[in-house]
């Protein structure tokens, strides 16, 4: 079952019968007026990869989406499930062609996917989130529920005990006949809500290929996991860089794609032919709370002085800006199995890399790793300011500030 085929997809759609896919997933042009271009070296050569995103008018760009969809529903088993994936440039256009293809009332969630962009911004807010329409075929849809975990300000008793309504309507624990508060020891988790965050394709992540609209595989398996089962059909009409079919192929489903370009499709088959490269995230598999490695006492520190956090980065873990504009204030707080020496290679080695003048580090007064000559070790780095307490740190932040 397992095809991938060049053409449009309004024509090959018509080359599949009627109610025998499980999943769509659309990922069309986004009406950015635009040709969406990217380049990748591979080995000795440089790929640029590329597609037209430009249109006469936005009635001209609705009617090529409209077109796609008709045939979309047609195709669709009745239990079948439908993700339109769009932004902001047209997807307040876009809900209403789905309400008129699919029905208002098998409308499901529109899921916000947000991620962290850095960038600087020109005048207004940045741009941190995408759309996906979720709408079903008909009532009687298939739909996995998947848990996160708690939050870790979840009261111990709203994980262990149900809650029920009274006579009245009103929330309650549930009890047994003796009155006794009844513990579910099986609850999974929290229910995944519309908002995803779920880390954007950074441009060094190994799973990057090239192609410039390209989604991670995470959201793609969280998608299918919760529309689709093992062995049901997934179909992406506009397949580009294969993202929706590698995740198909990892979770055990069959899959359908179609793309009008040479370059996507052959793309897609060097992808699927060998391992698939997925990137692994810590923020989906821990949570955001276990994401942010900082201690109470230090994102105080940061926070005091509007300082950005730093993550996965051994070397710093904050920057804070100073008087002058031009200049930033790298922090590093001594970890307990961090020498001093240590320390302080791993901030000059970072701060080289960034081009960052200003240091100071915070020692760790549970410092388990001693350092011989220390203090020839400070006389030797006098362009680190090496401090002893957070409330010297404070009073040294306030002197260059």
């Amino acid at each position: 079952m397992d095809t991938l085929i060049k053409g449009d997809c309004l024509l090959e759609l018509k080359n599949i019968k009627d109610n025998s896919i499980d999943l769509i997933y659309l990922d069309p042009p986004f009406y950015t007026q635009k040709k969406q271009t990217l380049s990748k070296k591979k080995k000795d050569e440089v790929k640029k990869y590329e597609f037209e995103d430009s249109w006469d008018s936005l009635d001209e760009y609705l009617s090529y989406i409209k077109d796609r969809l008709v045939e979309c529903r047609r195709v669709l088993k009745k239990t079948g499930n439908i993700f339109l994936h769009c932004d902001r440039n047209a997807c307040h256009y876009l809900k209403i062609v789905m309400d008129e293809v699919f029905g208002i009332n098998n409308f499901r969630s529109e899921i916000i996917w947000t991620y962290k962009r850095w960038s600087n911004s020109k005048k207004g807010l940045l741009n941190s989130h995408q759309n996906i329409y979720f709408y079903s075929k008909t009532s009687n849809y298939k739909f996995n529920t998947l848990y996160t975990n708690y939050s870790l300000t979840t009261n111990l008793d709203q994980i262990l005990q149900n809650r029920v309504k009274d006579s009245d309507g009103i929330t309650v624990y549930q009890t047994d006949k003796d009155g006794n508060i009844v513990n579910n020891y099986d609850k999974k988790g929290v229910p995944l809500s519309d908002v995803w965050d779920i880390p954007y394709l950074n441009p060094k992540a190994k799973e990057r290929n090239g192609y410039p609209t390209q989604k991670p595989i995470l959201l793609l398996e969280q998608i299918i996991k919760i529309g689709s089962d093992e062995g049901d059909v997934i179909l992406d009409p506009f397949c580009g860089s294969g993202t929706t079919l590698a995740a198909a192929k990892l979770l055990k489903r069959k899959y359908i794609g179609f793309d009008i370009s040479d370059d996507a499709i052959n793309l897609c088959k060097e992808r699927l032919s060998g391992n698939i490269v997925k990137t692994d995230s810590k923020l989906l598999e821990e949570g955001i709370e276990k994401y942010n490695n900082k201690t109470k006492e230090e994102q105080y520190i940061i926070d005091l002085f509007e300082g950005l956090p730093v993550q996965r980065n051994s070397g710093m873990d904050a920057i804070i800006p100073s008087n002058d504009s031009d200049e930033v204030i790298a922090i590093k707080f001594q970890k307990v199995d961090e020498s001093l020496e240590d320390c302080i290679s791993k901030i000059n080695n970072a701060c080289k890399i960034k081009g960052i003048k200003n240091k100071i580090i915070i020692k760790n007064k549970s410092q388990r790793i001693t350092t011989l000559f220390e203090n020839d070790i400070i006389d030797d780095n006098k362009d680190i300011i090496i401090l002893s307490s957070y409330k010297e740190l404070i009073t040294n932040l306030i002197k260059k500030r």
